[in-house]
């Protein structure tokens, strides 16, 4: 697990490096979901403490191990290529590990929200997964949130994830969903198959 994954810095916010999650990270992961009630409304797996992390944690560490799931953390890089602050996680699910469609997935730290950090880690992501498994592999990346979630939206547009449909609710989400896609730079478009469910 040594990908490591750089977004450039803004006028307004320093550049981001973006790695695998360690165990190192679980203090800082648990206070960002410990402060922050809209992350914790919108994702799966509640992180209320150190023992929830470490859950949190092994589930994306096996990810790595099974090639079907594949987590980062992104930090504000400082100088001297010095991890800063964690502001932010970023994950590509490819069920089997070798599916043609994936699925992404993100959030952001509150104290990170409005300066860019979300598009520039999902894009880095993005760049990622299509360099490493398509365009033979991997043809299609589905973001899917729910419609009340409008800055997932705003993310998904700016990273042009075209709106492709909106999904009835399904436990455990109690609100309808929007799917986004992209499309691999020599992907022809293709039959819609979801592949999963928020992150």
């Amino acid at each position: 697990m040594s990908v490591i994954l750089r977004a450039e810095a803004t006028a307004t916010a320093p550049p981001l490096v973006l790695r695998p999650w360690r165990e190192e990270d679980v203090t800082a992961l648990v206070e960002v979901y410990r402060g922050d009630e809209p992350l914790r409304r919108w994702t799966r797996a509640p992180v209320n403490g150190i023992d929830d992390g470490l859950r949190w944690l092994d589930v994306r560490r096996r990810g790595w191990r099974a090639g079907t799931y594949f987590g980062f953390a992104a930090f504000e890089e400082l100088p001297g290529g010095v991890e800063g602050r964690l502001v932010a996680n970023v994950a590509l699910k490819r069920p089997g590990g070798a599916a043609p469609v994936a699925e992404v997935g993100y959030w952001t730290a509150p104290a990170a929200r409005g300066r860019g950090v979300a598009p520039r880690a999902l894009e880095a992501l993005t760049d990622w997964a299509f360099r490493t498994y398509g365009p033979d592999g991997l043809h299609r990346l589905d973001l899917l949130h729910q419609v009340d979630n409008t800055a997932s939206c705003r993310v998904a547009e700016k990273c042009r994830f075209l709106y492709e449909s909106t999904l009835p609710a399904r436990p455990p989400f109690p609100n309808d969903g929007h799917l986004h896609v992209r499309r691999a730079p020599d992907a022809a478009p293709g039959p819609l198959s979801v592949v999963g469910g928020s992150m």
